[in-house]
């Protein structure tokens, strides 16, 4: 059995099947099994480990960029000249 840190919002049983469609092959006698520390437990051989974090990984969402300044200011129809034209600079 190998663990794997579990996203918010995580289907087992879709990530089974998307699993099975990358060629990992799954004990589903034993697996899925989600403890109480939020591990994701999967009877797999060790040599897909890697196929099956990379499976996971494409359900945990990635952080967004802070937006730019330029583009805060373009959000309300602004641009920093007429910033430093409003504040005198």
């Amino acid at each position: 059995m190998i663990n794997f840190t579990m996203p918010e919002n995580f289907e087992g049983v879709q990530f089974c099947a998307e699993l099975e469609a990358a060629g990992v092959k799954i004990n589903r006698n034993t697996s899925p099994l989600i403890d109480a520390e939020r591990l994701f437990w999967l009877d797999i051989a060790a040599k897909d480990q890697d196929k099956a974090q990379a499976v996971l990984d494409a359900h945990i969402p990635k952080p967004q960029a802070e937006p730019t300044i330029e583009e805060k200011l373009a959000s309300v129809g602004l641009t920093i000249p007429d910033l430093k034209t409003a504040l005198g600079i």
